[in-house]
């Protein structure tokens, strides 16, 4: 397996970018998630890392070698379709062996390689069958199989599990973390999934309108978003935002006025802010706690009059729509467990260390303590 390096990489047709400066390094070893919306440039860059898509400047390499004019044949890759691309009229042994029989592999080496990729895949029980006879979750097993087998110093996947129902995604997910664990394979996965990219990925890059928003662990990006777009994004259900205006600063924080004229601690780095500075507060769904009306918040907590206009049931917690006495929209994770009704009034409330600080140019305030935060329903 190999190490990858970006170094200000850009892909432009004509006088359209769609790529701009990007810079990154891909570890020995390490799954990194490519994910953003649809268009924000991951599927070009991962035709890019191939070889698919040439480099219009920036300098890329896998390994010790730089590939920027490189064939994808010469660059020992494997690559993962979201359409899994099997011969039909081959069955599961052969489609996996097609790529080492036609690069003069001997048939002691094919056999060892496909039945030992088989076995990984748990698939060696289905290797005489034609894909018609599979399932969409056996046939992405192959796809993967046929990469496998060519022993590559990168795997790049493109969007595997899309043509997968949700319980089948969720099992073949799981399958590839396993997979990447025992192969200690160098990996890059692209998915518009923020959800399978937190669950799969060592690291995560965010990519819109073809620029890097943040890289870096799961955690980091979901506690310490680097800016707003990245907070919307990571995260389900997505982060409230809530404007607000700068009232005071001090070494705990930054103490703002909402549009209702509740006034709230964000316990960020506000060194950037100034006093009478417009902001956005950030408040994630599953840091709130929702309150019978009349309850005393704690002396330091956010709180927020509201009404419940909607409740979606989802077993172990309850999703509440809410609105605020000013016209604010909010939505909480709640108890499953809990009473709630449509027209209820209630109180939100939320731990100064649960709020997020966003400056007017979208630019996030670092959090102070972010690693004190839990499931407000589950205190």
């Amino acid at each position: 397996m190999a190490r990858v390096s970006l170094k200000n990489v850009s892909k432009s047709y004509g006088q359209t970018a769609i790529l701009h400066d990007i810079s990154l390094d891909i570890e020995h070893g390490e799954l990194v998630v490519l994910v953003g919306p649809s268009g924000c440039g991951k599927s070009t860059l991962l035709r890019v890392l191939c070889g698919l898509e040439d480099i219009s400047g920036g300098e890329l390499r896998i390994g010790d070698d730089v590939v920027n004019d490189l064939p994808p044949a010469q660059r020992g890759i494997a690559m993962v379709f979201q359409s899994y691309a099997l011969y039909p009229h081959m069955n599961v042994y052969r489609n996996m062996a097609f790529g080492l029989k036609i690069h003069g592999a001997s048939k002691a080496e094919i056999e060892k390689r496909v039945v030992d990729a088989a076995k990984v895949l748990h698939i060696d029980h289905l290797l005489d069958r034609l894909p018609r006879e599979l399932s969409g979750g056996q046939r992405q097993r192959v796809a993967i199989g046929r990469a496998i087998v060519r022993e590559p110093r990168l795997f790049l996947f493109d969007e595997p599990l899309s043509n997968l129902d949700a319980a089948l995604r969720a099992k073949t997910r799981i399958e590839l973390s396993r997979l990447h664990r025992d192969l200690g394979a160098t990996m890059v996965y692209v998915t518009h999934d923020q959800i399978e990219a937190m669950t799969l990925g060592d690291k995560i890059v965010v990519l819109h309108e073809g620029r890097v928003q943040q890289a870096g662990t799961p955690l980091t990006l979901y506690q310490q978003p680097a800016n707003r777009f990245v907070a919307t994004f990571i995260g389900s259900p997505t982060i409230n935002l809530m404007p607000a205006r700068v009232l005071e600063l001090g070494t705990q924080g930054a103490r703002v006025q909402l549009g209702n004229g509740c006034t709230v601690l964000a316990t960020v780095d506000a060194g950037a802010l100034q006093v009478g500075e417009s902001v956005e507060v950030g408040l994630r769904p599953e840091h709130c706690e929702v309150l019978a009306a009349g309850t005393a918040p704690g002396a330091m907590d956010a709180a927020f009059d509201a009404e419940i206009t909607l409740v979606e049931h989802l077993g172990e917690s309850n999703l509440l729509y809410l609105q605020t006495d000013d016209g604010q929209e909010l939505i909480v994770r709640g108890d499953g467990n809990a009473a709630v009704r449509l027209g209820d009034s209630v109180i939100v409330r939320a731990a100064p260390e649960a709020l997020y600080l966003f400056r007017a140019d979208g630019v996030a305030c670092p959090r102070l303590r972010p690693g004190n935060m839990r499931s407000a329903h589950a205190r």
